[in-house]
């Protein structure tokens, strides 16, 4: 991270290494915090462009599951008062409502963002990770029903550049 960018008008570099056009391999469990260990492998798109002066982006994806693609839309905004990452998801199947969003920021190439949220009624906690070993970027989704005391891994997205 640009550490300056905390205490400048700096935009962060965090998020740099997502920036373009991308071909990306989902594989997400078939059901989360239910025991299931039976993954669901498809396609999609990813594209990200920067926002805000460079103090957050804008990811537009289409998710091509076997029952069907939809569309999805990852906003990101930093704050350079508390030097921390939100991250919000609108999925194109209910374009009426926002998740709520994850917050955290990165250490050592790695962002870990979390949220307080409900999955059927019951508490959980959100945890995204993202990297980028090798340029190849790596998004993990993890959910834990205790607190955050053990995370069960339900999605990972890994990021392969699209050639202009």
């Amino acid at each position: 991270m640009n550490h300056e960018a905390a205490t400048t008008d700096i935009p962060p570099d965090d998020f740099d290494f997502i920036v373009g056009d991308w071909r990306v391999r989902h594989r997400r469990l078939r059901t989360r915090l239910a025991g299931c260990s039976e993954w669901i492998e498809f396609e999609g798109t990813s594209s990200t462009r920067r926002i805000l002066g460079g103090f957050g982006n804008l990811e537009d994806n289409v998710l091509a599951l076997p029952d069907g693609a939809y569309r999805a839309v990852a906003l990101r905004s930093f704050d350079p008062a508390t030097a921390t990452w939100s991250i919000w998801w609108l999925d194109g199947r209910h374009p009426d409502r926002l998740d709520t969003p994850v917050v955290g920021r990165f250490a050592d190439g790695t962002g870990v963002f979390l949220a307080d949220d409900m999955l059927d009624d019951a508490p959980i906690r959100i945890r995204f990770t993202w990297s980028s070993a090798a340029g190849t970027p790596r998004w993990e989704q993890a959910f834990s029903a205790d607190g955050g005391d053990t995370w069960e891994t339900n999605w990972t997205m890994d990021f392969f550049r699209v050639e202009p």
